[in-house]
């Protein structure tokens, strides 16, 4: 079922992205850092799949074109758009949630590290904190995002950042809410990542060019229709998109 998106809550306001600033990072002793880019995927035993790796992408999965989304009991899925295009899906899960989109990538190359550097030079010059860590889905960004809170002061909201680069794409995720408060408890989330389906294609593309998505085949409107409501740009907003507000289906299998 689609329906109006509602104003943010605090699973929902975390699909922020950083923007795109440094050639190199500096180690603690001012000293150039070698930078994690130019390397090849590394490998993806457990997920998330290529659309070649997968016999029966829709079982068990929501059909968003460009991505297959795992279906969750109790899930509600919405999408983001960036102008008439389709970019993103959110996955709520109770008090969490999960953003996820698919861009392209080089052939032999991965851009999570080089993403990661610009995501978290972003956040601290916003005044915010990160914390690189080696996690379930591998390397990631655990953020303290500078947000306004509703009686008007400053507050940070807890993020983490998860990438995967694989066969000439590159699959994003941004976790909110509990999932990013107790990463221990993010299981779930995480597991969704892994199962997500890549449809990369085999038309040219430039390399962070969003994989565009599409609404499913089933998808039904509510009587007062859909309605999008456009989403402040976002101050680590970059070169992978700003979103707007788009429509939103309730999954209950």
């Amino acid at each position: 079922m689609f329906g109006r998106r509602k104003k943010s809550g605090a699973a929902e306001d975390a699909a922020s992205e950083a923007e795109q600033v440094v050639d190199a990072v500096e180690d603690e002793d001012g000293a150039e850092a070698p930078r994690r880019v130019n390397l090849p995927p590394a490998p993806r035993p457990d997920g998330p799949w290529d659309i070649s790796e997968v016999a029966k992408p829709d079982e068990g999965r929501v059909d968003l074109g460009g991505i297959f989304v795992p279906g969750v009991e109790g899930m509600e899925l919405r999408v983001e758009v960036a102008g008439d295009a389709i970019v993103a899906a959110t996955v709520v899960l109770r008090d969490s949630a999960v953003q996820l989109q698919a861009f392209a990538a080089p052939k032999n190359e991965g851009i999570w590290g080089e993403v990661r550097d610009e995501i978290a030079t972003g956040i601290v010059q916003q005044g915010g904190a990160i914390d690189e860590v080696e996690g379930p889905l591998g390397w990631e960004l655990r953020a303290q995002v500078p947000v306004q809170l509703p009686d008007g002061n400053r507050g940070v909201q807890l993020v983490r950042f998860v990438g995967v680069d694989g066969p000439r794409w590159f699959l994003r995720g941004v976790i909110s809410g509990q999932g990013a408060v107790q990463p221990e408890a993010a299981g779930l989330l995480e597991q969704i990542v892994r199962d997500t389906v890549v449809v990369r294609g085999d038309g040219p593309m430039a390399p962070r060019d969003p994989i565009v998505l599409k609404l499913p085949n089933d998808a039904q409107m509510v009587p007062d229709g859909v309605q999008q409501e456009e989403q402040e740009n976002s101050r680590f907003s970059g070169g992978m998109g700003q979103l707007q507000r788009g429509p939103e289906i309730s999954e209950i299998r």
